[in-house]
């Protein structure tokens, strides 16, 4: 394959892989927080919207492949070193959005049962998030 298409596909990858786990992330979040609302509707308690922060807790994600994306795209590195770095950074991110979802969807539902624990659910979120950061890091000082 040629180097030039091998780069623009590690280009490519680092934002979209991110964008990919951005919106699976959407898709175990968000049902979960809809879970939620309807549970305090069911037991005619005001629904929070706070809650709405768990939802979205994962989209930040693709802001980071975003930023990978642009940095790989004014790197002097060979088209190998870029492909390698985009698909790595798309795959970390991507699948961190995910595990975020996860910890999120536990979150609205012991936020909504409970009305507590808000900031230590979304420490935990946090603490997730962490691992994208990283991922972006690393692969910044590396292009």
């Amino acid at each position: 394959m040629d180097v030039e298409v091998l780069k623009q596909i590690g280009i490519g990858a680092s934002f979209y892989l991110s964008a990919l786990g951005s919106g699976l992330a959407m898709g175990v979040s968000g049902p979960s927080v809809i879970g939620s609302w309807k549970k305090c509707y069911v037991q005619n308690r005001p629904a929070p919207f706070i809650l709405a922060v768990f939802a979205g807790a994962a989209l930040s994600n693709l802001i980071y492949g975003f930023i990978v994306m642009g940095s790989l795209q004014g790197s002097t590195l060979g088209g190998e070193a870029i492909f390698a770095l985009g698909l790595g950074a798309g795959i970390a991110i991507g699948a961190v959005a995910v595990t975020q979802a996860m910890c999120a969807a536990s979150a609205a539902d012991a936020y909504a049962e409970t009305g507590k624990g808000f900031g230590n659910f979304l420490m935990v979120i946090g603490i997730a998030e962490t691992v994208a950061l990283f991922a972006m890091v690393f692969t910044l000082l590396n292009a």
